[in-house]
């Protein structure tokens, strides 16, 4: 069997799960620059769920010793997914969502095999690969409001409460951001300004990449820490959109971001999925200093003339209720504090699901009825 014909062998069973791999001039050049035929040989017919090594073993046909530190080595480079039940040792092969947009990024390596395929993973990530979304309700993130941006705590819901978010957790890690990191390997984009090591993990999710070398360990003070730091870093949290097992907090920025990368760039008509909160502007305390216009990621805000403005510009800030999506990035560095985060009415509240299982339902049915949607258009 030819390389070539290797690479596909393994594409072919690495697109076999909820997270496709279109066609692309980008694809083998992403897939070939990061991993070696060899490796690549290994990881095909590795199981899409968990299985003992003796089983997995069985299905390559090799020996357990032998097969078992290959399997670890792919799970220090993001590929493989290792976890522990019981005292017994369970791997799977990580879908390509969860490979090579997160898990090869997380450790923030310039190996010759991270930086190759940096640019190959971005132009990929225009090129199709992340239009799955562009029609799925549901994001894989929502935005976490800023603890200290909304005005009336009394009825935040817990999973709306970064400070109960962060207390519900038992083990915390922290790795590079991912989307960050391949845009700044790459010679085509500009250096994103904003702080990396910034993306937070809990408990299983955790111990995985701590495990695995992806990230290192760090205490639930100094979680709160880098949160502030992301939030004065006019970073956007984005939770994981659920409500029960949460396993992630990134820290997003408009330039690098998957999510506002796909909104801005691919013209999704969603970035993350919105808070229950929304901004409110005070006019008559606004400076028109135009920091909170800056700072916006969706851009729903906009320096215009007011009435009720006492500045010398007679302008306020303007918001675009459709566009905010609750995160209190504006609201946090307001000088004159004159924006707040403040509950949106009842009739326009959302609740996640309830966890992945159930996040997923939604995925694939959006997907399934945008197909449907397709075909009839085609027909």
């Amino acid at each position: 069997m030819t390389d070539k014909e290797t690479y596909q062998r393994f594409i072919d069973w690495f697109r076999r799960t909820w997270w496709d791999l279109p066609e692309s001039v980008h694809l083998h050049p992403m897939i070939e620059t990061y991993l070696t035929p060899e490796e690549v040989d290994l990881l095909t017919n590795i199981p899409h769920s968990s299985q003992g090594i003796e089983e997995i073993a069985r299905t390559k046909g090799m020996a357990p010793e032998t097969l078992e530190p290959r399997l670890r080595a792919l799970a220090n480079r993001g590929m493989i997914y290792e976890s522990s039940r019981e005292g017994s040792v369970r791997y799977r092969l990580n879908d390509s969502f969860f490979a090579m947009l997160r898990a090869a990024l997380w450790p923030g390596r310039t190996d010759e095999a991270t930086k190759n395929s940096a640019p190959h993973i971005n132009r990929y990530f225009l090129d199709g690969w992340m239009d799955q979304y562009a029609e799925v309700h549901l994001k894989g993130l929502r935005a976490l409001p800023i603890d200290r941006t909304i005005e009336d705590k009394r009825e935040i819901m817990p999973h709306e409460d970064v400070v109960h978010v962060v207390d519900d957790k038992k083990y915390f890690c922290v790795t590079t951001c991912p989307c960050r990191h391949r845009h700044n390997l790459d010679p085509d984009m500009p250096d994103c300004p904003h702080p990396t090591e910034v993306c937070l993990h809990f408990d299983e999710l955790a111990h995985y990449i701590v495990n695995n070398g992806l990230g290192r360990e760090i205490t639930r003070e100094e979680t709160r820490d880098i949160l502030k730091k992301a939030a004065d870093s006019g970073l956007v949290h984005g939770v994981s959109n659920w409500k029960d097992g949460v396993d992630t907090i990134c820290n997003c920025c408009s330039c690098c971001c998957m999510w506002f990368e796909s909104f801005h760039k691919l013209g999704h008509s969603a970035s993350m999925d919105a808070s229950n909160y929304r901004i409110q502007v005070r006019p008559e305390t606004c400076k028109a200093c135009a920091l909170c216009v800056k700072r916006c990621p969706v851009d729903a805000l906009q320096l215009r003339v007011s009435p009720q403005a006492r500045n010398k510009f007679g302008k306020a800030a303007v918001l675009d209720p459709d566009r905010c999506i609750g995160c209190g990035v504006c609201s946090h560095k307001c000088p004159s504090q004159s924006l707040r985060l403040v509950p949106k009415d009842q009739a326009e509240l959302t609740e996640p699901p309830r966890d992945p299982r159930e996040y997923m339902k939604h995925y694939l049915a959006d997907r399934k009825a945008a197909a449907a949607k397709n075909q009839n258009t085609a027909d």
